[in-house]
């Protein structure tokens, strides 16, 4: 036990900017998540899916976008356990990327229990309609 605590002493400098990031995260989750969440078409959940094309994951923008969606994903899968809005950040990052199946994905993720409400509360206080629930097709 004592060499394990030896070993992870030698990892100080690592954890402590592994926490100054975590921090960064949860505190960007904090000011950007509401605003973001008041931005999305109360129609967004139960309109058509958008159709969608192969070719379009070639081009740089969406290279970009979809770089971008992945960091917001992958930090919201970190605040799964760390602090923040996992759920919600999630959800975010998945609505700024492309690829196929999103649209399915992101009503499924949305109907899961108190998702949708937690979104809608947001909504609320930011004076925004609620949002309609998803259709899951």
């Amino acid at each position: 036990m004592d060499a394990l605590i030896n070993a992870l002493g030698d990892f100080r400098p690592l954890f402590f900017w592994l926490g100054i990031l975590s921090l960064i995260v949860f505190l960007f989750s904090l000011l950007s998540l509401p605003w973001l969440l008041c931005r999305i078409p109360v129609d967004y959940f139960s309109r058509a899916p958008e159709t969608f094309h192969g070719s379009i994951l070639l081009h740089p923008a969406t290279l970009l976008r979809n770089l971008l969606g992945l960091l917001i994903l992958l930090s919201g899968m970190a605040m799964l356990i760390l602090p923040g809005q996992g759920l919600l950040t999630i959800l975010i990052g998945m609505a700024i990327m492309q690829f196929p199946g999103r649209t399915r994905l992101e009503r499924w993720l949305v109907s899961r229990k108190g998702v949708l409400k937690t979104i809608n509360w947001f909504r609320q206080r930011g004076n925004v309609p609620a949002l309609d629930p998803p259709t899951l097709a």
